[in-house]
């Protein structure tokens, strides 16, 4: 089984070399309000967050290298100022491609695993993000940003999706940028063998659904905007599919076995093409074991 999640690694570290050979032509970049100053980007990959005031731009991850122009249009069509700072939530290729051209005209900010995994990368085979792709500030726990008139503050969650996730929240426009701390309505990926666990995932959604109110918007790492009872939907599945199999582990059956059984038709409408329920499985199984 360790195989499994040494690939799934493997393919979504190198996402922007894989995604590179796809044709982004036909990639249109979607502009959502979210709140206040801050927007939401979709494309290919990552959500997108930004928020655009007098001070300028600042912009949440960057998806895939081949849209970083198309990334740029969207960026002046909100506002015509400067770039002035790119946060990474956290290293998949999905969410920080095109860092190597937005950070030749700004400031990197993300948590110090993020720069340690790029640097260590690079340094052993010269195959991922160069110096302009890698964080200039970094972050043990906690950081805060004070822009367009609000102050954002970016928080380490540990052991999670992976070891260096950070999520955004902007206090004034009462947003939240999770990463990929949230897939909206999927079986989220944890990289297993990047610092994530099933527990530290989980338990970083607790932390993070009790420190917001009501009218929350939530940015998630992938799927479309939500609200607090989204969030709190998803951390509902998480508790009790994660139940289910290590009551099956308890009870000996072995993986194969409880990926036959299956989590119900509850749960049937999280699958998704990367994380279906059977790797979901495996994640929660690999984790226990």
């Amino acid at each position: 089984m360790k195989k499994v999640f040494i690939l799934i690694t493997a393919l979504l570290l190198c996402f922007s070399i894989s995604f590179a050979q796809r044709d982004f032509d036909n990639v249109t970049i979607k502009t959502t309000h979210a709140g206040g100053n801050v927007y939401m980007l979709e494309g290919a990959g990552g959500n997108i967050g930004v928020t655009v005031g007098d001070d300028g731009i600042i912009m949440i991850d960057d998806q895939f290298a081949p849209l970083a122009d198309k990334i740029k249009a969207a960026l002046k069509e909100l506002n015509p100022g400067k770039l002035k700072f790119l946060l990474n939530t956290h290293v998949h290729g999905d969410h920080v491609g095109g860092n190597s051209i937005f950070g030749k005209e700004t400031t990197i900010i993300a948590h110090e695993n993020i720069r340690k995994r790029m640097v260590d990368k690079f340094n052993k085979d010269n195959s991922e993000q160069g110096k302009d792709g890698w964080p200039v500030i970094t972050f043990e726990k906690s950081i805060a940003v004070y822009f367009n008139d609000e102050k954002i503050e970016i928080m380490h969650m540990p052991k999670g999706h992976t070891d260096g996730d950070a999520v955004i929240y902007f206090t004034k426009s009462n947003v939240v940028h999770t990463g990929d701390q949230f897939f909206n309505g999927l079986f989220p990926f944890v990289d297993l063998d990047n610092g994530g666990t099933v527990d530290g995932y989980i338990k970083n959604v607790e932390e993070i659904i009790t420190k917001l109110n009501d009218s929350v918007v939530i940015i998630p790492g992938h799927g479309p905007l939500a609200t607090g009872a989204d969030y709190r939907k998803c951390y509902e599945m998480l508790q009790e599919t994660t139940r289910m199999v290590r009551g099956d582990i308890e009870n000996g059956m072995s993986v194969e076995e409880i990926i036959e059984k299956g989590l119900g038709e509850k749960y049937a409408s999280w699958s998704w093409s990367f994380i279906p329920e059977k790797r979901w499985i495996e994640t929660i199984y690999n984790d226990t074991k």
